[in-house]
């Protein structure tokens, strides 16, 4: 799953950049609220972190904007703001959640986790194609009942494709699914990926539509 933080200190922008890596997330980070907007018009996230006192457009202008324009990404407020007015203000203005700084990295992703659960009722965590069954919120793949094991982005590769079965997904969309902006992409990471999925589930998975992307196979 994609997701935007825009967080404007550095050392604390960094640290939950590692922490939701680590948890399977890609991440994009912006630094300011003009970056946001521009981030928030050209990808779609599962999730918005949003800090509130941000240079050149203030986190609650970010906020009231999304609502207005009837965008529904979950919103989980990181401020140091920690009155209950704050607090009031923040979720009457449309955020979902409230985190206040210093907060533990570990209360961070279990507050994720149930944005995404919540959010789930409009778009589902849990799909199959054939005997393969993925779960995003908790990162499992099976084949016939049994556990697989998939690194991060073979797994958002799969997921990708999953979520539209019958569609055709170019290389481009799926580089932005697996990598954040700052990420480098090398120029045959899809196809060594799609391989090693192929070789987990058999050559039929994943068929390659020549000069155009990616679709799953018929179901087994």
């Amino acid at each position: 799953m994609r997701i935007l933080l825009i967080e404007d200190d550095p050392m604390i922008g960094d640290s939950i950049c590692k922490v939701l890596k680590l948890a399977h997330f890609a991440v994009d980070w912006m630094q300011d609220g003009s970056s946001a907007e521009y981030a928030l018009a050209r990808q779609n996230h599962a999730l918005l972190l949003l800090d509130i006192g941000l240079p050149r457009k203030n986190g609650l202008e970010i906020l009231k904007s999304l609502r207005k324009n009837s965008n529904s990404i979950p919103v989980l407020i990181l401020t140091a703001r920690d009155s209950v007015e704050d607090r009031i203000l923040g979720l009457d203005n449309g955020a979902d959640d409230y985190l206040v700084k210093p907060f533990d990295l570990d209360e961070l992703l279990a507050r994720m986790r149930a944005l995404l659960r919540r959010n789930s009722r409009t778009v589902e965590s849990a799909i199959t194609h054939g005997e393969i069954a993925l779960d995003a919120l908790r990162h499992e793949v099976k084949i016939k009942g049994a556990p697989v094991y998939l690194p991060v982005k073979e797994f958002a590769i799969l997921h990708a494709l999953m979520e539209q079965p019958g569609c055709i997904i170019s290389r481009d969309k799926l580089e932005e699914r697996i990598y954040g902006w700052d990420d480098d992409v090398g120029s045959n990471t899809i196809e060594v990926y799609i391989y090693n999925l192929r070789k987990k589930f058999g050559a039929d998975i994943i068929r390659n539509i020549r000069g155009v992307g990616y679709k799953l196979g018929n179901p087994a």
